[in-house]
């Protein structure tokens, strides 16, 4: 497998880093690019993104990118609303190279997929794992202690610190469309993942986005499952990489079993 770094450009000028997997594994379509985005906090050379696009990388060529503010990539975050123009420069990037594109989004990355697959378009499918439906939600715990961090200068003083965050001072304004309201215009196959023990965003965020969305559509409930990437085992990447490939081939396909 060849990765390679790459440095991408988004309409707003803020340069993205980014890594192209080639399909090289046995198996591997490389007419299809699985452009992956993080979650808040996360960047892509974490263990956990690095395993899921290892993963994902038997089935199709992948794409990684760090959002704006995260990682190696320049400005600041934007949490989830300037990130549509980073994820749009990836996926021109694999476009350019790939006959098919999908989007494979985790946390906030799923929120920036679905806004992105709704608002821009230009993906053959997308799979949202544990997104939000909503904004500013503080019903659990973790999400209380996020809304501490971003809204205050402390808290975003800290994430630079311990996590490499950079994330701009300023609110939304305006505030950007929600998930649940965009995600109807989506028009292509969508795959929704969410687990029933995450501890940031209860199930009924997956349900809304389900019942929201246009077919051809899917929810996948996994009971046992918490949040976004930590949460994410090899078998469910393999799982989500064969609905890919059979999504990209046809009407929306059933969802493979698990091993």
């Amino acid at each position: 497998m060849t990765v390679t770094p790459v440095t991408l450009t988004a309409s707003d000028g803020v340069r993205i880093a980014a890594r192209h997997h080639d399909a090289a594994s046995p198996g591997a379509d490389p007419e299809v690019c699985l452009v992956v985005g993080h979650g808040f906090t996360c960047h892509q050379e974490m263990r956990e993104l690095r395993s899921i696009a290892g993963t994902l990388n038997r089935t199709a060529a992948v794409c990684t990118l760090d959002y704006r503010g995260h990682g190696r990539s320049g400005g600041l975050s934007t949490v989830g609303d300037r990130e549509v123009h980073d994820l749009e420069a990836a996926v021109r990037y694999a476009r350019e190279r790939h006959a098919k594109v999908v989007t494979v989004g985790f946390s906030m990355g799923a929120s920036i997929a679905l806004r992105h697959a709704a608002l821009m378009g230009g993906v053959d499918a997308v799979v949202s794992v544990s997104s939000p439906a909503r904004w500013f939600y503080r019903d659990t715990v973790p999400m209380r202690r996020v809304h501490w961090a971003v809204e205050r200068r402390l808290g975003r003083a800290a994430l630079r610190v311990a996590k490499r965050t950079r994330i701009a001072a300023k609110g939304w304004n305006p505030v950007p469309e929600a998930p649940f309201e965009v995600v109807g215009g989506i028009a292509c196959p969508l795959l929704i993942v969410h687990g029933g023990r995450d501890a940031f965003f209860p199930p009924d965020h997956g349900e809304l986005l389900y019942e929201r969305a246009a077919d051809p559509k899917e929810l996948w409930f996994e009971p046992e499952m918490g949040h976004a990437e930590i949460a994410t085992t090899e078998a469910l990447s393999l799982r989500i990489g064969a609905w890919a490939a059979q999504a990209i081939s046809g009407p929306c396909a059933p969802a493979p079993e698990a091993a």
